[in-house]
Order: C-alpha cells, then structure tokens, then sequence
C-alpha cells in the first residue's frame, strides 16, 4: 500500500472520528455508524430531534430503537432492481395467474367466507377482489416478508437518498404505529420495503387503514386473517370502491395515434366518450361520460389494449402499477369463476 493510499486512509477516519467528536459521542457506539449503527449519524441525531419535538418521543427511547437498526444491503440491492420494471405483460401475469394461486384463492374464500361475506356487508368490496390483493401479495399469507421492518425503513430512510423523504416518513408512521399499539420495534417483520401482514401494509396504510375487524381489541395483519381481509377491504371503501361495472375491458385500438396516448400514467384523463372518438372501439356498453385510462400490454406476440375505469384506478392506490391492476382484476376473475363452478358442482374445495 502506497504512503499517499495510507494518508487518505487515515485522513478519513480522523473525519469520522472529528464527526463523533462534536456530537460527544467518542464511544464503541460511534463507530459503529461504519458498519451498520445509525443513532449516532448527525442527521439521524437531526431526525430525533425532530421526532421529539413534533410528536413527544422520549430521546432515550429513540436512540434505544436506532442504535438496533442495522443498515441491510439486501434492502438496497433489492429496491434498486425492482422484478416488475424488467419484466413484460405477459412475463408478470405469469407469476400471479397460476392454477395454484387461482386454487389457493378458492381455498382461502372457502375458509373464510363468513368473514368475506361480513367485510362486503360492512365496505360493499366484493369477496374475490380482497381474496385476489392477499393472493398477489403474499400468497394467501405463506410469504410475509422476513426483513425486520426497523432495519428496511432505517435504511431506506438514510442510506437510499432517491425515496429518502418517503421513507423517512414510513419510519416516523412505524414509530407512531409501535407507541400506538404499545408494541415492539424490533418485533416487526415485512417486506424489503418494509410493508406487513397478509396484505402488505406500509406504516401508514396501517395506521389509517388496518381495523380490528373481529372486536378482539387488536389490529393483526400478521396472524390474524378475519382482521387482514377488514383491513384490506377497509382500505379500497375508503379509496371510493364502486364495484359499479368493469373494472377494466380489453379493446380495439386502430390508430396509431392513439396507441401512442397508452401508458400515459394512472390517473384517467378522459372519458370513455373522447376514447371512442380516438377510434378505441369495444367499449360500447359504458357510459360515455366515465373517465377511463388506456394501456398496452405487452404480449409474446404483440400487444393487447385495456380501458380501465375507475376501479382499476383504486386498484392502482394499493400498488401504483397497471400491471399490478390487471394482475390483481385477472386473478379474481379467475378465482371467483372458479369458485362459483365448485359451488354449483356441489364439491368443496381441495
């Protein structure tokens, strides 16, 4: 190693230790902000700051909870390659409408149909849309997420600078969230994004939206199904689920004009009316006035077109995808077909 590498070397890590330092935290502690440990980095120390005086944290309390956090490299490599951004139509839908999930669906309407039955009574979201977000999600809660929910949203939140605001604020709702339900930081596990639970609530979905659907006294979205599927259905009633006609119908389009309109994000822009009118045909039975968006999927061979209506948009606020969406509306048809075929057979699910 040249004298000139060993200078620099040394340079930095009088830097680090200058930083600990002058926040009188020369301790095993402070450098362990190298290797993982975030209470000690000044903005972390500026965030706590913040958390006391916004919302009455107790200091001790917050510097107890971060110096556990530990920074996970998995959680950053995953974000930074998210599977749907590299995958075509054709390549995602195959991961979700499978014969197993489409059974499993059937499995977990007919375990829990009372249940289903007693969320569509109380939020008018039908049974097979909840059962289809909880299949999508975490495969009718087989997969949950490992990832110690402190240590994905301490890292998002200062060790990932392009969503480091979102997530910073996920953190925050988490900290909010653990004081409310009087419960363990470090006991929550989830996703890499640090969602949770049989339907994959971030902190602030929680908060908002996760109800104690069978009047226990508790939210649990990780154990208990009867409160995930309240939960999920809570979450599209208060997202303004209609389940007033089709969520989305596969069309025509002839224009290459208009193809080029496809994709232009999630909100819905125009109405079916103004789609007729670009030459999107297929859609004759809707009311000309409901704003509709159009996207392109992508086929092995070409390309298939959708106009998606205010459902789907719902749809998009639990995952902000079309793909998603569509993944989501296809996989409840396919799993409420089935089940009503069962049921009209007589024969109870496998």
């Amino acid at each position: 190693m040249s004298q000139a590498r060993v200078s620099r070397r040394a340079e930095g890590w009088l830097a680090r230790l200058g930083v600990c330092i002058a926040l009188s935290t020369l301790s095993a502690g402070c450098l362990a902000a190298e290797d993982g440990g975030y209470h000690q980095r000044p903005e972390v120390v500026e965030y706590m700051d913040s958390l006391v005086a916004e919302h009455g944290f107790e200091r001790s309390w917050l510097a107890k909870t971060l110096a556990a956090a530990r920074r996970n490299e998995d959680v950053l490599a995953r974000i930074s390659r998210p599977a749907e951004k590299a995958l075509a139509w054709h390549e995602y839908r195959r991961i979700f409408i499978t014969d197993k999930r489409i059974d499993g669906g059937v499995e977990f309407w007919a375990q829990h149909r009372a249940t289903l039955d007693a969320a569509q009574e109380r939020f008018a979201v039908a049974p097979e849309i909840v059962v289809a977000i909880i299949g999508v999600e975490t495969y009718y809660g087989r997969i949950k997420g490992s990832f110690r929910v402190l240590d994905s949203l301490t890292t998002l939140a200062f060790d990932y600078p392009r969503r480091a605001k979102f997530f910073k604020g996920q953190l925050t709702e988490f900290f909010l969230l653990v004081r409310e339900e009087g419960a363990d930081p470090l006991a929550f596990s989830g996703s890499y994004a640090g969602a949770m639970g049989f339907g994959q609530f971030i902190p602030s979905s929680y908060r908002a939206f996760a109800v104690d659907f069978d009047d226990d006294g508790q939210r649990d979205i990780w154990r208990n199904e009867v409160d995930a599927i309240g939960s999920v259905a809570n979450y599209f009633a208060r997202h303004d689920w209609r389940g007033d006609g089709p969520v989305a119908l596969q069309v025509q389009v002839s224009k290459e004009d208009t193809k080029a309109l496809a994709n232009d994000g999630l909100d819905l822009k125009r109405t079916v009316g103004e789609w007729r009118a670009a030459g999107v045909t297929g859609a004759d039975a809707i009311d000309p006035a409901r704003k509709a968006a159009l996207y392109r999927m992508e086929t092995e061979q070409d390309a298939e077109f959708w106009l998606a209506l205010h459902d789907f948009y719902v749809i998009t606020r639990y995952n902000r995808s079309a793909m998603y969406a569509l993944a989501v509306l296809q996989l409840s048809e396919a799993i409420q077909q089935r089940f009503a075929n069962r049921q009209a057979e007589g024969a109870q699910p496998r």
